[in-house]
């Protein structure tokens, strides 16, 4: 009974799904612990190619993804805070960083296990700070990813002497192609090469998957993996698509060419180790890092060729015009009606989101087609908050016992906290920046780091509160209030670093003293406008007591 097939199967679904799941917990125990400073470190770090590299290697070992850091580095691209050179050079070195990961992650002490185990439970269910929390999350993660290769290994012994599956793994080693072409599909499916890797070298290691069909899987996993970013960024700007799609050229077209090598080369592996599982785990670190060493010197001339291929879109005037998702049909069914409102809603969001990252360029280089612009997308936003708040007055309910006030007032709050943020984009911000120009004064390089380090959070939670908007997480709910109290304490402490160098007697920072406080403002009261999305939702949960978060 305990070599069936159907239990084999079940085993080594539950086996694989555990290891897909237990890389995830760790990368987002990583990104709730560290994410905000994780962001501002990589954006920081971009001096050089090298300098970019390393640091996109050290957040994909940190993060356990290349495609986490792929996501980070979109963000920094549109913003304009780092260049596509750059953005390639983190891309190559995430790229290798998750090689390293899950050479790492392979090769580990049995004992490790229930120490990460316990460990990580304790400090998990005992701890009350949020990111001791996420640190026992990502020890939880940990484990799970050894026990996890542990069910691996043991499902599937019985099948290394089955003879059915001896031929089929026979034909896999066969068929390079087909093996390629299998990984790269898995891999994209669980959205983790690492993942997919592991899976790989634990089967060949148990001798179940000839090497030949290893390495040709290995090498299909990098291609799902950087195919990952590739369907991720398919609607972003021109600028990150270059680097992603130039990312997907390189490591796809360098996988297929090495694929090639290995099929009709006859090219020694015996060097790169002692088993199969080594040797395409081996395999795995040399491709990347030999992509990383050939491709790094010449990402100049490889953006050049982006650039040709991925053309920046023709620029159109903004008239404001679109269709509005408001069915007036649909007043009379309050579910559909309070849904198009939210779809309204998450459209404001969005392109308030952009004009935050139109608007901070100004400070660097005043353009005033980017000023008119800015100020033409806030009365277009007025239109539609109005719009919207006007449908949801109109939207009754045929059953008489049905409340439909308290959904409408809250979803008409969210409208005008919107409004506002986006005010104090086209008005404020653009005002700032228009009075720094006109008086010709520069910020302190520490200062606008610091304002720029600033407006990368705010962007973040920015972006966090369109998500609760279309999701009702409670989860992201909560972080979106914490994070509230975190930039008003962030905003005080920068306020407090701009005085100590006023005393310092600092002749940039006297200049735009004025300035640089109320642009500090001004974020944090756009902050506040879109961690106002979350009350709502908390109150309707009861995660809320009166002003405060309920302790979890």
């Amino acid at each position: 009974m305990d070599n069936t097939p159907i239990l084999f199967i079940l085993n080594m679904a539950a086996a694989a799904a555990l290891l897909i799941w237990a890389v995830r917990l760790v990368r987002t125990g990583f990104e709730r612990a560290f994410g905000r400073h994780l962001r501002l470190w990589l954006r920081r770090s971009t001096a050089n190619r090298l300098a970019s590299a390393t640091s996109g290697a050290a957040a994909a070992i940190l993060m356990q993804s290349s495609t986490a850091v792929a996501v980070l580095m979109a963000g920094f691209v549109s913003t304009g805070a780092i260049g596509s050179l750059s953005g390639l050079a983190i891309m190559l070195g995430a790229d290798f960083g998750s090689a390293i990961v899950a050479l790492i992650l392979n090769s580990r002490i049995a004992a490790i296990t229930p120490l990460l185990m316990l460990s990580g439970v304790l400090i998990f269910l005992r701890s009350s700070d949020r990111r001791l929390r996420q640190i026992g999350r990502i020890l939880i993660g940990l484990a799970l990813i050894f026990m996890s290769l542990d069910l691996i290994r043991g499902a599937s012994l019985p099948l290394t002497e089955s003879p059915g599956a001896q031929a089929a793994m026979l034909y896999l080693a066969g068929d390079a192609l087909s093996s390629f072409l299998i990984a790269a599909l898995f891999a994209w499916l669980v959205h983790s090469s690492v993942a997919a890797v592991l899976l790989f070298a634990t089967l060949a290691g148990q001798g179940l998957l000839p090497v030949e069909a290893a390495l040709a899987m290995v090498l299909g996993a990098n291609l799902g993996g950087s195919v990952i970013a590739f369907f991720l960024t398919m609607k972003a700007e021109a600028a990150v698509r270059r680097v992603v799609w130039s990312n997907l050229l390189l490591r796809g077209g360098g996988a297929v060419i090495m694929l090639f090598a290995l099929s009709h080369l006859a090219l020694p592996i015996g060097w790169l180790g002692g088993n199969a599982a080594q040797q395409a785990l081996h395999l795995h670190v040399l491709f990347n890092l030999a992509l990383l060493l050939c491709c790094l010197p010449i990402v100049g001339p490889l953006m050049q060729v982006a650039r040709w291929l991925v053309a920046d879109p023709v620029s159109v005037a903004a008239d404001g015009s679109r269709r509005s998702a408001l069915d007036l049909a649909v007043q009379n069914q309050p579910v559909r009606a309070f849904g198009c409102a939210q779809r309204e809603l998450v459209e404001m969001g969005n392109r308030i989101e952009v004009m935050m990252r139109d608007a901070i360029g100004l400070f660097d280089h005043h353009d005033d087609a980017v000023v008119q612009r800015l100020r033409s997308e806030m009365q277009n936003i007025a239109r539609i908050s109005l719009e919207t708040r006007t449908y949801l007055s109109r939207v009754r309910s045929n059953d008489p016992d049905e409340d439909t006030g308290t959904r409408a007032f809250d979803l008409s709050g969210i409208a005008v906290n919107l409004e506002a943020g986006a005010d104090m984009v086209a008005r404020k911000m653009v005002d700032l920046a228009k009075r720094k120009d006109a008086e010709g004064v520069h910020f302190s390089p520490e200062g606008w780091r610091e304002l720029c380090d600033f407006h990368d959070v705010v962007l973040r939670n920015v972006q966090q509160g369109i998500s609760v908007l279309m999701s009702e997480d409670i989860g992201l709910a909560r972080e979106l209030v914490e994070q509230k109290q975190k930039v008003r304490e962030l905003e005080q402490n920068l306020q407090r670093r701009h005085l100590k160098r006023l005393r310092k007697g600092m002749t940039e920072t006297f200049e735009t003293s004025a300035i640089h406080i109320d642009l500090l403002r001004a974020l944090k009261m756009l902050n506040t406008s879109f961690a106002m999305i979350a009350y709502p939702l908390l109150q309707d949960k009861g995660e809320l007591l009166e002003s405060r978060l309920a302790t979890s």
